[in-house]
């Protein structure tokens, strides 16, 4: 079977492990029987260890119930960047072996069922976990609105990202995340009601600024160019624009390249679509 999946960006700021968007760019995993366990892999991540450590083979495993698999990916999403690369090969892995709900074997070996279910199910996605499972609902999503990324070439681990965050936070930092949260929501499904505001947050980016310094620069320079809301692209360091229009999406991919060089970080802008979920295809 072959699996293909999309990456994504969670949180979107104010939605915290709650949150995540399927974006346009894909992890491709290729599972058949074989004598024993060979990987290969091509793209994005191709210099990670070709052996049963590999996410990948440990997902076709864990499904197949044995390892005598090969196991071919081809990725589009650098790892480590906060593209949901982990939790879409994680999918497509999973769909790939012959699972019959790869979201909750993806949220298994991810950890964080919102990544898994933009994968799986495509669009904007609201997730959580329940008794062991992940619970995921599709939400509105204006298709108006445009989607810029500037993704650094540094890597920064979601495990890094999740230890420079307190145990315990503010009640007043609560609340106005969760009012942040409501703007959000209402601007995602109807671009016109998209207010700054909505970018506002309190719980893990400014937390995770000293991971990333030039976060913060990069962050203003995106709303400056006209993006309605900047954030933090799940553990970073990508960062995320979103813009209500054709026209500000392209003055805000430009200005991202531009801001990059400005701060003297190598990496790229890109412009991505929202993307469906998971396919699947006998090989």
């Amino acid at each position: 079977m072959r699996a293909r999946a999309p990456g994504s960006s969670a949180n979107l700021g104010a939605g915290f492990d709650a949150l995540a968007l399927a974006l346009d760019l894909h992890v491709e995993v290729g599972v058949r029987l074989a004598g024993r366990l060979r990987v290969r892999t091509e793209g994005e991540g191709a210099e990670l260890p070709q052996d049963e450590t590999h996410l990948a083979a440990r997902v076709a495993c864990h499904v197949a119930g044995h390892d005598r698999l090969e196991v071919l990916v081809r990725s589009e999403l650098p790892p480590a960047r906060g593209l949901g690369s982990s939790a879409a090969l994680a999918a497509a892995a999973a769909a790939a072996a012959g699972a019959p709900d790869p979201l909750t074997v993806a949220a298994k070996f991810e950890g964080h069922p919102e990544n898994a279910a933009a994968s799986v199910l495509g669009g904007l996605v609201a997730a959580t976990t329940s008794r062991g499972r992940p619970v995921a609902v599709r939400l509105p999503l204006d298709d108006r609105l445009r989607f810029v990324l500037i993704v650094p070439e540094r890597r920064l681990s979601t495990a890094a990202a999740r230890a420079v965050l307190p145990a315990q936070v503010p009640f007043e930092d609560a609340v106005a995340n969760l009012q942040s949260l409501a703007l959000l929501l209402a601007g995602l499904a109807d671009a016109p009601s998209l207010r700054p505001e909505a970018g506002a947050e309190r719980l893990h980016q400014r937390q995770r600024a000293a991971l990333f310094p030039e976060a913060p620069e990069l962050l203003a320079r995106l709303r400056e160019a006209g993006a309605t809301v900047s954030c933090w692209s799940g553990a970073g360091p990508s960062l995320l624009g979103i813009c209500t229009d054709d026209r500000t999406a392209a003055a805000v991919l430009a200005a991202g390249e531009v801001a990059l060089a400005a701060a003297g970080v190598a990496g790229r802008a890109l412009e991505l679509a929202p993307a469906a979920g998971l396919s699947v295809e006998a090989e």
